[in-house]
């Protein structure tokens, strides 16, 4: 169940992804900011998005602009499932808590230390520094790719189940899809970036009732508005992109324009 918005194929059943774990393959979601500026800006993190098996519509206000937009014809519909969500739902499994189980990309050394103790503190006893990988600051290569061969060379030999890249958007959806098209297995990579932020304290707290109700923007701007205030002033950008392109690829469209003039 798929629908298309700015030529990205959206998933309408992210519900169900955590049934589907193990055999999900690539898992992105997306950010506001994402969609309204690296989507159009960048074009291998739009390739990584077009690859994804799963793209989770986690913006709350592509969803809100996108339902509006369509508010006579709710078969076109679509239905916010978060990047926190799906985490908060994927972490009990027990396929998920075994020993090696799962993999971590952590961002800094700040970050996995918090994030092993929390996860270790809600059941994740198995989970040891040696199931997690410090990420470089990724630079895109001469074809504005992010790609990591350290990186890849330990997932082939660890093998795990499920791969969590928790490094920054627009950033991970790449580095995801690098791992995904060059593991020589399929592991289930969800690219859910700040989320584990959020459940260890590294970053606002964001209740469930603040996630459901499209908040989480809100909670993170009113914890560092000088950081998030500008990030998501830039998202509003996405509604003029949904007015004019709806379900067609921005891009492409600019491309045939410029073509025929």
């Amino acid at each position: 169940m798929k629908i298309q918005i700015l030529g990205i194929h959206f998933r309408k059943d992210g519900p169900q992804l955590p049934d589907q774990l193990l055999e999900a393959g690539l898992v992105v979601v997306p950010s506001g900011p994402g969609l309204a500026n690296d989507l159009i800006e960048s074009p291998a993190y739009r390739e990584a998005l077009r690859n994804a098996d799963w793209v989770i519509p986690d913006s709350g206000l592509m969803v809100l602009a996108w339902n509006a937009l369509h508010f006579w014809r709710p078969e076109r519909h679509i239905q916010r499932y978060s990047g926190l969500r799906l985490l908060r739902e994927v972490l009990p499994r027990e396929d998920v808590r075994s020993p090696a189980a799962s993999f971590w990309i952590m961002p800094s050394l700040e970050d996995r230390d918090r994030n092993v103790q929390w996860l270790i503190s809600n059941g994740h006893h198995a989970l040891t520094e040696e199931d997690c990988y410090l990420a470089p600051v990724y630079r895109p290569d001469e074809h504005g790719r992010v790609e990591d061969p350290n990186i890849l060379a330990l997932i082939e030999e660890r093998r795990p189940k499920v791969i969590f890249v928790n490094v920054g958007g627009g950033v991970q959806e790449q580095l995801g899809w690098y791992l995904r098209s060059k593991l020589s297995y399929r592991p289930a990579i969800l690219c859910t970036g700040a989320a584990i932020a959020f459940l260890s304290g590294g970053q606002a707290s964001i209740p469930s009732w603040a996630d459901r109700y499209l908040l989480g923007w809100m909670m993170r701007i009113l914890s560092d508005p000088n950081r998030y205030g500008a990030r998501y002033g830039k998202a509003l950008r996405l509604i003029p992109a949904l007015l004019r392109y709806r379900d067609r690829c921005p891009v492409a469209v600019n491309t045939r324009q410029a073509r025929d003039s």
